[in-house]
This record gives structure tokens, C-alpha cells and sequence, in this order.
């Protein structure tokens, strides 16, 4: 069993938001992250989705793009990322899953063989640059969403347990400065740490280390349109 994970993949099937408008890099970006998916991935494999999944605004419309994935091997774990406003209501969610390779997590956590995932948004975090005064109730509220995870993980991991988290938001700034989402991480054990969000050409490293807990950038255009392997 591999672990992969890939974020941001702004799947527009019933919305007119063609991402080529970023960039030509951009021009059929769907096809190549499909064409990678099935080359490495198996269906005892896990990939990690770490939101923005679909620029959908109804769930109707974000439950189409989810069609687009179910023909892809593995069992796939998503998180809400900050596009994804067609995540209205978990159960509505998961009822629209196309099948049961599909895990939505919001405040809980799921166990596939050895490895547990927790997930959630996260926010931006205090010096960023886009952090002003206005973003700390919900850099708290998130948070409150992650310790919610954790007290679920407690039930269900044992030992030799693989605990990886997945958020949104980076958890750190680019200095990879200590943050309520790292000091959690940390308190309760994570192995490995999954997030997204960023694109362009802005410096942020792909893999990093802290404290023992493994980073790892997961945009599909900081990936030249791939998955990246975990485990």
C-alpha cells in the first residue's frame, strides 16, 4: 500500500473557470495529473486530496467533478479547501460520493490499513504576509477543528500507526515558524504533514522537515502536474 497526494485541482466540469487563464502551464492540466495518477497508482493505494478540488459553487456542481476522479484507482481522502464552496454540510457531501473509495473528513479522522488522516482547512497563519488582525478568530477557530480531529485519532490509532494530517493552508510561513497548527501536530504525534494552496512562482519548499514531522507541498502546479509518493 503507497500513499500519494496532489491538492488544488480546480476542476471546472460544469463551471466556466478554465485554468489555462493562469498560465499556459495550466492548458490541460487534468489530463496530465489523470495521466500520472495512472501510471503509479494501484487500488490499494491512498491519495490524498488537500482541497480546492472543484470551483464548483452547489454541491451538484462539485459532485460532477467528483465523477471525474472515480474511474482513478485507490481510495481517495479529501479536505474543504478555500474554493471548494460546494462543501455545504458533510453528510450532504459524502452522500454524493460516487462510490466507497471516496473520504471526506471534517473534524474526524479516517484509518486505511496502518496510516490514520486527519484533515482540515486550516487559515492562514500569523507572519504571513496576508495576515492582518481580521484572520485570527478563524486561524483559532481552525484550531478547535484540528484538536476535534485528534480526540477522534485517539480512538482509533494503535501502535505502529502512521499518523498523517492533512490541511489546506500551509502551516507555517515561509520561515517555517512554530504555529498553533505545528505546536498541534507536534502534541499529538503526527508522522507526516500534507497542504496545498499556493501557486505561482513564489519560493516555498516542496519538503521540509520540523520538529520530526515530514512537510510536504502538494499543489498540482508546484508538482508539474503529478502526485507525490509519501509512503
Amino acid at each position: 500500500m503507497k500513499v500519494f497526494a496532489v491538492s488544488d485541482l480546480h476542476l471546472s466540469g460544469l463551471t466556466d473557470k478554465p485554468m489555462d487563464v493562469f498560465g499556459p502551464g495550466w492548458e490541460g492540466h487534468f489530463k496530465k495529473i489523470k495521466a500520472d495518477w495512472e501510471s503509479k497508482v494501484q487500488d490499494e493505494d491512498i491519495v490524498l486530496i488537500g482541497g480546492d478540488t472543484s470551483w464548483g459553487m452547489y454541491l451538484e456542481e462539485g459532485a460532477y467533478d467528483l465523477k471525474a476522479l472515480a474511474p482513478l484507482k485507490g481510495r481517495k481522502v479529501f479536505i474543504r479547501g478555500n474554493h471548494d464552496y460546494w462543501w455545504n454540510g458533510i453528510s450532504r457531501v459524502r452522500a454524493a460520493a460516487p462510490d466507497e473509495t471516496f473520504h471526506f473528513l471534517q473534524n474526524d479522522c479516517v484509518k486505511l490499513g496502518k496510516y490514520v488522516i486527519l484533515g482540515s482547512r486550516g487559515w492562514t497563519c500569523p507572519g504571513s504576509a496576508d495576515f492582518t488582525e481580521h484572520d485570527m478568530s478563524l486561524y483559532l477557530r481552525e484550531g478547535e477543528r484540528f484538536r476535534l480531529c485528534f480526540q477522534q485519532v485517539k480512538k482509533v490509532r494503535e501502535e505502529g500507526d502512521v499518523l498523517i494530517a492533512l490541511i489546506h493552508y500551509p502551516p507555517f510561513n515561509v520561515k517555517l515558524e512554530d504555529t498553533l497548527f505545528t505546536q498541534l501536530f507536534e502534541e499529538n504525534g503526527v508522522d507526516t504533514v500534507v497542504f496545498g494552496h499556493l501557486h505561482g512562482a513564489g519560493y516555498f519548499p516542496l519538503k521540509s522537515e520540523k520538529r520530526g514531522i515530514t512537510y510536504y507541498l502538494t499543489s498540482c502546479d508546484k508538482l508539474h502536474f503529478t502526485l507525490t509518493q509519501i509512503y
